[in-house]
């Protein structure tokens, strides 16, 4: 709105940062909301689910070669957080309600100390934040259980790590004029302290204001009448 107010420079770093976003947004540029209706009500052309699961964010996380880096494709920068220690829950979701300088799109999956058993997964656009559970961590199965595929077993072999597994926070961050620094260490102030090691009986004394995990058997089970 109001695009002949804005310089070409702004208008283009505009649309980038909205086709970081949403990269199959359909960019209605206008003044004075002089737009038809039918361009924006009832269009069907979002789709919240499809847009945090743009490719973008895999290459990111998983490092492909011929990735193009945001920074050169859209001009919005980028970086992923690692670490192998659990976050403490309370100091997490505290984490997931700040403000996050210049961060426009997060995606990738994390655990807490008080749920070593689940992979939590991270998505946010924008002001939307979401967390639920999406799995069990490999660490969590009995070996007997783990597919037999030799290049399935050798991914998972370079992220394992003999006192976690295959338990770590991996996360991507998307945005311009981000502070990565204060991010990380923001981060690093929600892993519990203390030496490396699982202390699950300790974890679990921790406060943990997430909300319940479900396994997808027992979403299902709900959902029948």
């Amino acid at each position: 709105n109001k695009v002949n107010d804005a310089t070409p420079a702004q208008c283009d770093a505009a649309r980038k940062i909205i086709h970081a976003l949403n990269p199959d947004v359909d960019i209605i540029e206008a003044d004075f909301a002089d737009v038809p209706f039918d361009r924006v009500l009832d269009t069907g052309l979002f789709d919240f689910e499809k847009a945090q699961q743009h490719p973008l964010w895999y290459k990111e996380l998983y490092g492909f070669a011929d990735h193009v880096p945001e920074t050169d494709e859209y001009g919005v920068g980028n970086f992923v957080y690692r670490a192998r220690r659990p976050f403490d829950p309370a100091k997490f979701q505290a984490f997931l309600r700040e403000s996050w300088g210049g961060v426009i799109r997060s995606k990738g999956h994390f655990w807490l100390a008080t749920r070593p058993q689940w992979v939590g997964e991270l998505s946010q656009a924008g002001a939307i934040v979401r967390t639920e559970g999406m799995g069990f961590w490999w660490a969590n199965i009995p070996v007997e259980r783990w597919p037999n595929d030799p290049v399935w077993r050798q991914s998972l072999k370079k992220n394992w790590n003999e006192i976690y597994g295959d338990r770590r926070q991996e996360i991507v961050f998307i945005g311009t004029g981000m502070d990565e620094t204060a991010l990380r260490n923001r981060l690093d102030a929600c892993l519990v302290a203390g030496k490396p090691g699982m202390e699950v009986a300790t974890w679990s004394t921790l406060p943990d204001p997430f909300p319940r995990w479900k396994r997808a058997d027992e979403v299902e089970l709900a959902q029948r009448p």
